[in-house]
């Protein structure tokens, strides 16, 4: 139940071109059809293939994303306290800093792995230098694809955020409780998709010829059928990672009075590292789910044009036409 038998079925024969598979080799075996597999345990067993890779890529890129994400709560914990107006500078210039931070290294994990991942399928010799050498022409298609994302989230943040205010200014208590429920309820659908979304859309954007709303476009179109598995796993994600931040808060910043120093030095270090696993497997996930929405729609994937593809971000060879290419122009010709 390996990552090469997701897309085996649906993958046109390789050409003489193609190279051969020595490299990363996924063993064959007898399953359900393709896109009906776990996703989930899919993805676990594709960091066996080049461990070492995977594991530099946790250590200089999740595991400092990790470490940001539960350290924000430590840094800013006593800024929120009494006083605010004496700190306001300075809790907007970590925040900054903390945003910035945390997007540039999602987008650089993102990167890494979804790379590597690809690379491990298309038979490309796989190493942590590869993969880095690749990052820098692989983060300005991420990033134009963040941006067109972050507009759609402002824009349905900004929605949701006059219809609450709106909402409390309801003269009946009873009325604008349950209407408040229901903005929240929909926010949090709304909110879900649009992070599956943006994950499929990343992908995308590194896979294939396209970025910005294009990419978007693209994974719309891929998550009809599986959008309720994407959610879901998008939904366990955050209620994941909701765990570890809320167990962090009261172990960790303000366990002070029934917990030793030592004892929380302890306990953040072990909650950083479960963080860094449950977002290295979220990022697996991310890439993995993209060849099961091909999978599922009858798309073939070419190996031969995909390694062509990743060849071009590392300086090897840019083909004149894809077979992705090919696909958008025959579409529009009909």
């Amino acid at each position: 139940m390996l990552f090469y038998q997701i897309v085996k079925n649906y993958t046109p024969s390789r050409s003489r071109s193609s190279p051969k598979r020595t490299h990363g080799s996924f063993p064959s075996r007898a399953s359900t059809p393709q896109h009906q597999r776990n996703p989930t345990r899919e993805s676990t067993s594709i960091s066996k293939h080049s461990p070492k890779t995977f594991f530099l890529i946790t250590l200089t890129l999740i595991f400092p994303l990790s470490f940001a994400i539960l350290a924000h709560s430590f840094l800013t914990q006593p800024i929120l306290l009494p006083q605010l107006n004496q700190w306001t500078f300075l809790l907007v210039l970590i925040n900054f800093f903390y945003l910035t931070f945390l997007f540039a290294f999602s987008l650089l994990s993102t990167a890494a792995v979804v790379f590597t991942v690809a690379s491990l399928y298309t038979s490309k010799p796989v190493s942590f230098s590869s993969t880095t050498s690749a990052i820098p022409l692989l983060l300005p298609r991420l990033f134009t694809t963040f941006v067109r994302v972050c507009a759609l989230m402002l824009a349905y943040h900004t929605v949701f955020s006059i219809f609450l205010v709106a909402n409390d200014l309801q003269i009946n208590v009873g009325s604008a409780v349950f209407s408040s429920v229901v903005i929240k309820v929909l926010f949090l659908v709304v909110h879900v998709y649009m992070t599956a979304l943006w994950h499929l859309a990343s992908v995308v954007s590194v896979l294939e010829p396209v970025k910005g709303f294009a990419a978007m476009k693209k994974s719309y179109e891929l998550l009809r059928g599986k959008t309720i598995v994407a959610c879901s796993m998008v939904f366990i994600y955050l209620a994941l990672c909701a765990v570890v931040y809320g167990v962090f808060g009261e172990v960790v910043v303000r366990g002070g009075e029934d917990h030793g120093v030592l004892a929380r030095i302890v306990a953040g270090g072990f909650l950083v590292c479960v963080l860094a696993v449950v977002n290295l497997v979220g990022f697996l996930v991310q890439s993995v789910f993209y060849y099961v929405c091909k999978s599922f729609h009858r798309q073939g994937i070419d190996k031969s044009a995909l390694n062509d593809h990743l060849g071009g971000y590392l300086g090897e060879y840019v083909p004149l036409q894809s077979s992705i290419q090919m696909e958008k122009f025959d579409s529009s010709q009909n």
